[in-house]
């Protein structure tokens, strides 16, 4: 699932490609992942495109007044094709959910929103405003905003007592960050997934605030610039722990563990997180330092 950095390099990439060209029309392959109904889809063609945003894990590109949102979930992603033949899509032919095609500008480009899997999330709105997307609505802070100090992540944490890669995940208390970045920034902060954020000392806030900093700041440092084809590999390239179950930790050597559950997984290094100790899974593990 892209996050936070991949999801800011994607408006970054399509804000430079896609201002000021006309929407020359949209195809909605898979009605399933159309959430509005008004204003109707086809009433973003004709109108031209003056940015893109970034709101979470949510991307906003706008045109004259409407918004059209995506968020992305756990298999979508982004294809842009340049110079595109202008082929009339058939429903159940592809991974293909949404066409947007565009004119003007630095040529013709069709940008195509697309799910693989079995298990569709994807979904697309056509708005007046943002804030009429109930997820965007409802996301908390951005950890990367101007006005996200320290002192407004340790009265989030000490809001909430529940595990802090909980915390981390919920896109209401804090937009952006994922399983995959929660998992780096536990891992740089030197905290157990497991620890409940209400009872992090002050010590420990500070290390996270640092870590979130740091993790997410060179993920969008590493991700910007790059197409979309690209952002995928950059992401997997760049983690230390998350995916890497069985390699060895790069700042202690340890071995990266792994706890998994119905649906996903966390990977953490025992001597980097949790004194050395072992975390079965949530159920049983009593280590929360």
């Amino acid at each position: 699932m892209p996050e936070l950095p991949e999801v800011a390099a994607l408006a970054d990439f399509l804000t430079a490609r896609l201002a000021g060209c006309e929407v020359a029309g949209i195809q909605v392959v898979s009605f399933a992942v159309l959430k509005t109904a008004d204003p109707p889809i086809n009433a973003l063609e004709g109108r031209t495109v003056s940015g893109v945003r970034r709101y979470g894990k949510f991307v906003a590109v706008e045109a004259d007044g409407l918004f059209l949102v995506f968020h992305l979930a756990r298999a979508g992603w982004v294809r842009v094709t340049e110079a595109p033949t202008g082929a009339v899509l058939k429903r159940g032919g592809g991974h293909i959910a949404v066409r947007l095609s565009l004119a003007g500008g630095a040529g013709p480009v069709d940008v195509d929103l697309t799910e693989a899997g079995t298990r569709k999330s994807l979904a697309v709105y056509l708005v007046r405003d943002p804030a009429e997307v109930p997820g965007i609505a409802a996301l908390g802070p951005d950890p990367l905003g101007d006005d996200f100090d320290v002192e407004s992540l340790a009265a989030i944490l000490a809001a909430h007592s529940q595990q802090v890669k909980g915390v981390l995940r919920s896109q209401s208390i804090m937009a952006g960050i994922g399983n995959a970045y929660s998992d780096e920034i536990l891992h740089a902060a030197r905290i157990s997934p497991f620890a409940i954020a209400a009872s992090l000392d002050r010590d420990a806030v500070e290390r996270l605030y640092r870590a979130i900093h740091e993790v997410l700041g060179a993920a969008v440092a590493e991700a910007a610039g790059k197409p979309p084809a690209e952002l995928k590999d950059t992401k997997r390239t760049h983690l230390r722990v998350h995916g890497r179950a069985g390699e060895a930790c790069p700042v202690c050597g340890d071995t990266v563990r792994e706890v998994s559950f119905a649906d996903t997984a966390l990977q953490y290094c025992p001597t980097c997180q949790t004194k050395g100790k072992i975390l079965a899974d949530r159920r049983t593990s009593r280590f929360l330092k």
